[in-house]
């Protein structure tokens, strides 16, 4: 598949189906423990910076799987990938080679991911290598462990990359998915991350930004790194604009100073909104940004919304009392529009959280639900 001068093949999904697939790879794998059967390894096509390596690492985490982990292009002899040859003695005393596992082999019972990063940027021999292990989870004298699965990334062949091409033998070996940024399935991860507040914010005001020459998500997670100790980014600006384009690009830098200008960066997080001790003054603080001039900022309230329903669904505690009185009173807010509103109580209701399904019970909220059914 062709796009952007570049190529890349299977289904162009977003991380989210990437995952799915994954998952679906794991599952059916655990369902053949103890035969001989191998799945098939699954190549992760994408953009530099847009998160395949993260997302296999946390889904092994989150899974509490085995991870192991190898970048391919760092390999400089084929020693490198098959171990090193060792003299053993056999049980008639006869010298025998045998190549010793490499130290980034996984030793221990799956289940386990092993991935292969960025695997289309070493050299043709380390790829030809490569291709017993794709085919037999094997290479030489020695086995992955039962219940590993292989994962690897891949840049695009051709465009701005300087990868080596894969031949039709190699890429018969595995399956493919082709992974693209949304800004959604990226907000959802940075909760879960604990990426600065005020970064998620930017980016999903200026989600068109995100894919610069140097700017990828990568980049800019880096960036709200470098800026999380600065409590008053407009009192520093200087020093912000000058860590902004030590790793993004300059229209990205000067998006971002223009963000704090703005104001933006004071929106307040899902947290400051749950667990506030003064609601009205924290409603009047969003009041006051969103009806910044003589337009309403839709775009900003949307972007608000989003961030609390994804930290409501996906935190692991249910939310106390208080906090439910202020998404309450955060739904019911008067200058809210009903779409907004509407849909904001249905994606909350609908997920699998049975504290956020008693927002049925509230009178305003249960009646706004009930008369769009």
């Amino acid at each position: 598949m062709t796009a952007d001068s570049a190529t890349t093949y299977g289904a162009r999904v977003f991380a989210d189906g990437v995952q799915q697939l994954l998952e679906h790879a794991l599952d059916d794998m655990l369902l053949r423990r103890g035969t001989d059967e191998r799945p098939t390894p699954i190549c992760i096509w994408g953009k530099h910076g847009i998160g395949k390596t993260e997302l296999v690492r946390d889904l092994a985490r989150d899974r509490g799987y085995g991870y192991a982990y190898i970048a391919p292009a760092q390999f400089e002899e084929m020693g490198d990938l098959l171990g090193m040859p060792t003299v053993l003695k056999t049980a008639d005393q006869r010298d025998v080679t045998r190549f010793a596992p490499p130290d980034w082999a996984p030793r221990q019972e799956g289940p386990g991911i092993l991935l292969l990063d960025d695997v289309n940027r070493a050299d043709d021999r380390i790829l030809r290598g490569i291709m017993q292990l794709l085919q037999f989870y094997e290479l030489v004298a020695w086995k992955l462990p039962p219940q590993w699965l292989i994962v690897l990334t891949a840049n695009p062949d051709g465009g701005d990359y300087s990868v080596t091409p894969m031949d039709e033998a190699m890429l018969n070996r595995m399956l493919h998915v082709t992974m693209e940024f949304d800004v959604k399935a990226w907000a959802r991860w940075a909760e879960r991350a604990g990426v600065d507040s005020r970064g998620i914010h930017f980016v999903m005001a200026y989600p068109e930004l995100v894919s610069g020459r140097r700017t990828t998500p990568r980049s800019l997670v880096q960036f709200f790194q470098a800026i999380r100790s600065l409590e008053r980014l407009e009192e520093q600006l200087g020093l912000v604009k000058m860590l902004g384009d030590a790793c993004l690009d300059e229209a990205t830098t000067q998006a971002f100073i223009q963000f704090v200008h703005l104001k933006l960066d004071r929106l307040p997080a899902p947290e400051d909104i749950l667990g506030t001790d003064d609601f009205d003054a924290t409603a009047q603080r969003i009041h006051r940004i969103v009806h910044e001039g003589n337009t309403q900022r839709l775009d900003i309230l949307s972007l608000l919304i989003t961030r609390l329903n994804n930290r409501l669904i996906q935190r692991k505690n249910d939310p106390s009392a208080a906090e439910m009185e202020n998404l309450r009173r955060f739904i019911l807010l008067e200058w809210i529009p009903n779409d907004l509103r509407l849909a904001m109580a249905q994606e909350l209701v609908r997920s699998e959280r049975p504290a956020l399904q008693q927002l049925y019970a509230v009178p305003e909220v249960g009646k706004l639900l009930l008369e769009k059914m």
